[in-house]
């Protein structure tokens, strides 16, 4: 069962299926809903697969994980909405036709930016570790949401806490005439349209193959084996040759692409961005996703972030009915909230480890051979 051959059919059976799966909806009267909500669930994958490059691999606590959300979120925002250009008429005189930058120019600056204000973050906590470090990065995604919320003044240029609109839709393509619009449906015959949020749906699914398998090598790299001696003893590691200080530093500016490159997905996804969609909760959110699903462990993270990304919609279903029995005295989003916490709790108590842990980490030494 572990031949190649049968990994590969199974691999291709999966991506078969994946893809088919909004068709499939869409066929079935499901309606678009539930396609927006895994297309939603894929970006917190990269998310989760780039937070587990820093807590997974390096052994690094991130708790402002959503900065790098943000960074991307707002770049993308700036560069295909209008704002610019109606804040700075220098800006729309030396662009006249606008911006509207396609998805091979939007993909390596939003990595690029997201990577920079990742080393950023790295620079100065190299020498702090555990709690202290989780302070620190914590309040860094606070101050980068705190200042996308005030930066109106004297000079506007993110809106505030109003946010950014209009903001263009993903296209490939030449400018003026994209081969793909993201925002526009396929129109295949007249009885078979394919509409937007599907196109988006595999734009992310395609993002997350690339990822995974960007990640999958990393692990299995002199970077990646180098990372994991730091997460399990940083003086033992440093002792064996290992320039820790390089390591942490990549472990920030490599992660934190994957954040901003969600992030400028999102925004085009979502046509708007404002401070409120970068909060604390989202970060805890992450962190949670990385840590339920397997810390370092792929298949295992992939699992978290697709489950907690899922389950507050899900329990939508349950929380209506409750707060039926209750007379309307229970808010219905507390009370999901409180289900996902029982939840998180109920997993961490009977799988302390992970729903799906690696199963090297953490491995007993071998027993010494007999004499």
């Amino acid at each position: 069962m572990n031949s190649m051959p049968t990994k590969i059919a199974v691999f291709l059976a999966c991506a078969v299926a994946l893809v088919a799966l909004p068709l499939v909806m869409q066929t079935a009267g499901l309606g678009q809903g539930w396609v927006r909500i895994l297309a939603l669930a894929l970006l917190y994958v990269l998310l989760a697969l780039g937070l587990n490059i820093v807590v997974g691999y390096a052994g690094l606590l991130d708790l402002g994980f959503v900065a790098f959300y943000a960074v991307g979120a707002y770049m993308y925002a700036l560069l295909a909405s209008p704002h610019l250009f109606e804040t700075f008429p220098w800006i729309a005189e030396a662009f006249p036709q606008g911006l509207h930058t396609p998805i091979w120019m939007v993909i390596p600056l939003a990595a690029g930016l997201a990577a920079i204000a990742g080393v950023l973050l790295g620079t100065p906590v190299l020498k702090l570790r555990g709690d202290y470090l989780a302070i620190v990065t914590l309040g860094f995604g606070e101050i980068i949401r705190v200042f996308m919320n005030n930066l109106e003044h004297p000079v506007n240029i993110t809106n505030g806490p109003r946010g950014l609109d209009r903001i263009d839709s993903m296209t490939i393509g030449p400018q003026g005439d994209p081969w793909v619009d993201f925002g526009k449906r396929i129109v295949v015959s007249e009885n078979f349209t394919i509409p937007s949020v599907t196109l988006y749906y595999w734009l992310f699914l395609a993002l997350v193959v690339v990822s995974v398998v960007i990640c999958h090598r990393l692990e299995l790299s002199r970077i990646g084996r180098a990372w994991m001696a730091i997460r399990e003893d940083e003086i033992a590691a440093k002792a064996m040759g290992i320039n820790t200080r390089n390591m942490k530093l990549l472990a920030f500016g490599m992660g934190a692409t994957f954040g901003g490159v969600s992030g400028a997905m999102f925004a085009a996804f979502q046509g708007f961005v404002s401070p409120e969609s970068f909060s604390l909760m989202e970060s805890v959110m992450i962190v949670a996703m990385v840590v339920l699903g397997g810390m370092g462990h792929l298949p295992g993270v992939i699992l978290g972030a697709l489950l907690l990304a899922a389950l507050p919609e899900v329990l939508r279903y349950v929380a209506g009915p409750l707060q039926q029995m209750t007379g309307g005295r229970l808010d219905a989003s507390i009370l999901r909230q409180l289900l996902i916490a029982l939840a998180m709790i109920s997993i961490m108590l009977l799988r302390p480890r992970g729903l799906w842990p690696s199963p090297e980490h953490g491995k007993a030494a071998p027993a010494p051979a007999a004499k």
